[in-house]
């Protein structure tokens, strides 16, 4: 997305404003009287008998002098980031809605206020004036805006980490939301080596040939159910320049679920639960927008990004209930239930991650049904094996505006894993806390005692938006993944 960016430091003014046809108005709780169009704003309050503070709640708009439409929101100071992004997005929607070529974004209170509402309002914006993919007549017609211009706030850095965040975001949003017959295992590889291409990542693949040959057999299991057989564990890497010579040597490898359609297997899903299964490679998704935007900022971190990509479909040769398969690092593992692929393709995936020893392991899967239970659709889940991690999670998760909740990781539960004939079971049918299961069975992989967490996306898709986005399907975990970045970066 290419958007002009004009900045001015000085608050917007009815004078200054008056040709400006959709305007953002970030208010704080103090600001009533200084505001430009006060009395229109507040004819329109007195009319739906409500209050000034009520824009904390909810968004406003009025109809301007000129014709042009303002929307007002308060973004109070004892609001969270997920409060002030919700707000703001509800807040633009009114303005993007009528597909204006430029929009005004106008921020008041103190300095610091006025900065902090800049950014969050100009990244809740460019988020969603992004153009996502749609097979629709009507929307190849329809354009983003060409311009955002701010009043009450210049930065120096011209949001180039807000832009770098966006990206991400919409790579992933975009990604997820191809239909499956759009995004396949090779055209996946495909768009993943141009990607590459295009950002100077390094890039291998371990196709079924190699990945057979190498022993890791948890991931062949799913992926020799399709034909053709085109799953792969692609590997990226990226190394900041000069890394390693300032001092900074952190290694973090990213993890992401990448199955393009998930049939179920041979415990084939009901129409009802197969909606929307083209999505379950999200985690993947997740991985490569955080791997793009970390880029684009050039953060001082070694990423490694191992996506496993693969479909879970049936046929003759997929794998069945009591198989018993061994995985790349030498465990056998008993098949329980097929529609359980997520986290075999994962189990070697991670093995691969761990053997190079980095700091930390970051993965991202759409894998459990019992998270969305247990924190429904509007958050996500974390499993660490290290406490430490977790506590980070949930505060990085606060800092992007993306709840988190972390779940324990405790080795009681590996007596529900038994299994008679195999070193563990891949689940189990008796149902309960499955989230907490796949942790345990999916840790039992990572070798070299490496530090890692597992975020489990049950917020991914969420009807009329989450957060800062409007979109269903939201990008969550982009900004979290970020922030999870910055907060293993500090000293």
């Amino acid at each position: 997305m290419s958007l002009k960016l004009v900045q001015n430091a000085s608050i917007g003014s009815e004078k200054s404003l008056n040709s400006e046809k959709h305007i953002l108005f970030v208010l704080s709780e103090m600001s009533e009287k200084s505001i430009p169009f006060v009395e229109i704003l507040q004819n329109k309050l007195k009319r739906s008998k409500s209050e000034f503070k009520d824009l904390n709640k909810t968004p406003m708009s009025v109809e301007l002098p000129n014709g042009g439409l303002a929307s007002y929101a308060i973004l109070a100071a004892n609001l969270s980031m997920f409060q002030k992004h919700t707000l703001l997005r509800k807040a633009v929607k009114l303005l993007l809605d009528e597909k204006p070529e430029a929009l005004t974004i106008c921020v008041f209170g103190d300095d610091a206020t006025r900065e902090a509402n800049a950014c969050a309002s100009y990244y809740v914006t460019t988020v969603n004036a992004a153009e996502l993919p749609s097979r629709k007549k009507k929307d190849a017609k329809s354009s983003p805006p060409k311009a955002i211009n701010i009043f009450g706030y210049k930065a120096e850095h011209d949001y180039g980490y807000v832009n770098a965040r966006v990206a991400g975001n919409v790579l992933c949003r975009s990604l997820t939301m191809l239909p499956p017959n759009e995004l396949t295992p090779t055209i996946y590889r495909k768009k993943v080596a141009d990607l590459a291409k295009q950002n100077g990542w390094k890039h291998e693949e371990f196709d079924m040939a190699a990945l057979k040959k190498m022993g890791a057999g948890a991931f062949v299991a799913v992926g020799q159910g399709s034909e053709p057989m085109d799953a792969a564990i692609v590997h990226l890497s990226y190394s900041p320049p000069g890394f390693g010579k300032s001092g900074a040597k952190k290694h973090v490898a990213l993890v992401g679920k990448g199955i393009c359609f998930d049939t179920g297997g041979h415990n084939l899903k009901p129409a009802k639960y197969m909606q929307g299964m083209h999505e379950d490679m999200n985690g993947s998704a997740v991985a490569l927008g955080i791997l793009l935007a970390a880029s684009e900022m050039k953060l001082d971190v070694k990423l490694d990004c191992w996506l496993a990509i693969a479909q879970n479909h049936i046929g003759p040769l997929a794998y069945k209930q009591n198989d018993v398969v061994t995985a790349l690092n030498g465990m056998t593992i008993e098949i329980v239930h097929t529609d359980a692929e997520g986290r075999m393709v994962l189990a070697d995936t991670l093995t691969l991650a761990s053997r190079q020893k980095p700091d930390v392991i970051l993965d991202y899967a759409t894998l459990t049904g019992s998270m969305e239970v247990a924190v429904t659709d509007r958050m996500s889940g974390v499993v660490a094996n290290k406490p430490e991690l977790a506590c980070k999670a949930i505060g990085a998760g606060a800092a992007a505006g993306e709840r988190i909740v972390a779940f324990p990781y405790e080795e009681d539960m590996d007596s529900d894993l038994d299994s008679d004939i195999a070193d563990i079971k891949q689940c189990t049918l008796e149902g309960g806390g499955d989230h907490m299961h796949a942790a345990r069975f999916m840790g039992k992989f990572i070798e070299n005692d490496v530090a890692w967490l597992h975020a489990d996306l049950s917020s991914t898709n969420r009807k009329g938006g989450l957060g800062a986005v409007q979109s269903d399907v939201n990008g969550f975990g982009v900004g979290f993944g970020l922030e999870m970045l910055k907060a293993l970066l500090e000293k």
